[in-house]
């Protein structure tokens, strides 16, 4: 990985594909599902608080869906999904991951 972070210049969330499309400043671009943003979900309540295991989760379901998503100073989102999760901040860095794969 890069010293230099890149910085999404376009983030799209396409409600009929259930999926975030996201875009870079350096030219690479890439989407990932709803699902899968939902269960890589950086929040203490799915990762776990501190070093130990992290705590089950409920299946998430199939069909979920982002409601809205919330600029968090220059450096994250914090996204509300229709399962009612909202507690966990998405940098770009972490956007970057899911979406591009590096």
């Amino acid at each position: 990985m890069s010293a230099v972070m890149a910085w999404p210049v376009k983030l799209s969330f396409r409600r009929t594909a259930g999926e975030l499309f996201a875009e870079f400043d350096d030219g690479k671009s890439g989407s990932v599902a709803y699902k899968r943003l939902r269960e890589n979900s950086p929040s203490a309540a799915v990762r776990g608080h501190g070093g130990g295991p992290p705590p089950p989760q409920a299946p998430v379901p199939e069909d979920i869906s982002v409601l809205r998503a919330d600029p968090v100073g220059r450096y994250a989102l914090r996204i509300v999904f229709s399962d009612g999760h909202d507690s966990g901040l998405y940098n770009w860095d972490q956007i970057r991951k899911l979406t591009v794969g590096d």
